[in-house]
């Protein structure tokens, strides 16, 4: 089974084709451009270089959230068009679980951390025993209740995502049990995450039409937040 996937919704941009053990192409980049600009053209050159035509792939699997709303919107526009152009079905993973994917085989909880600002993060907690394991589902939580699950939970952590930089001096001060943070090269989004898991999602059944797809936002947008303050004080301020 052949999957292309597609992941906008952090920082990184990044576009992979795996199919079953292996992976044919990953493009990943997080230099000074927007994803408007980048996940196209190089989805664009990845396919030009392979020589892999698009009509090939059996799925498309694109991270569906949480993070950027922007991002997000642009990875669920370009998976649903290429979805319905293609006559293929999407594979929703979440973002997340895919971020803790990457670190198969280590041996405690991991915790993808993405900045959700207003110290606040996107996260979930997971392991990997037999299988990999949801702890804990998605969440937007503030960061020190989750320093709270965890230390609850008493295992070993691995921190990865855009969030570490941001938190990492009151993951430090609050952390009770032992800890690490994953290196560079491993702390933020894949798309050969997001596919290999989409072809585990694939075996399950787990896909959609590409008209169903929606991403997960876990929380209002700022533009939505400031829309029903508004509205607060303009009920406050009737006579």
């Amino acid at each position: 089974m052949r999957i292309l996937a597609l992941d906008s919704s952090g920082l990184t941009a990044s576009v992979a084709a795996v199919e079953d053990e292996q992976i044919l192409f990953e493009y990943t980049m997080n230099y000074k451009k927007t994803h408007s600009q980048t996940l196209l053209p190089m989805l664009d050159e990845a396919v030009s270089i392979t020589g892999m035509p698009l009509e090939s792939v059996d799925a498309i699997a694109v991270a569906g959230g949480p993070g950027s709303f922007t991002g997000l919107r642009i990875g669920s526009a370009t998976a649903k068009g290429l979805g319905l152009a293609l006559d293929k079905p999407l594979i929703h993973v979440p973002t997340v679980d895919a971020m803790a994917y990457r670190m198969f085989g280590f041996d405690g909880l991991i915790c993808p951390v993405m900045d959700a600002r207003r110290n606040q993060v996107y996260t979930g907690i997971y392991r990997f025993k037999n299988d990999f394991e949801t702890v804990k589902e998605q969440m937007a939580e503030d960061i020190s209740v989750v320093i709270e699950m965890l230390n609850d939970l008493g295992e070993r952590v691995v921190f990865l995502g855009d969030g570490v930089p941001v938190y990492r001096t009151q993951i430090e001060e609050k952390m009770q049990g032992p800890y690490v943070f994953a290196p560079p090269h491993m702390c933020r989004q894949s798309a050969a995450a997001v596919g290999a898991l989409g072809l585990v999602y694939a075996k399950e059944g787990r896909m959609e039409n590409a008209r169903d797809h929606k991403p997960d936002y876990l929380r209002m947008s700022q533009a939505e937040r400031e829309r029903l303050e508004r509205e607060k004080e303009q009920q406050h301020d009737r006579p």
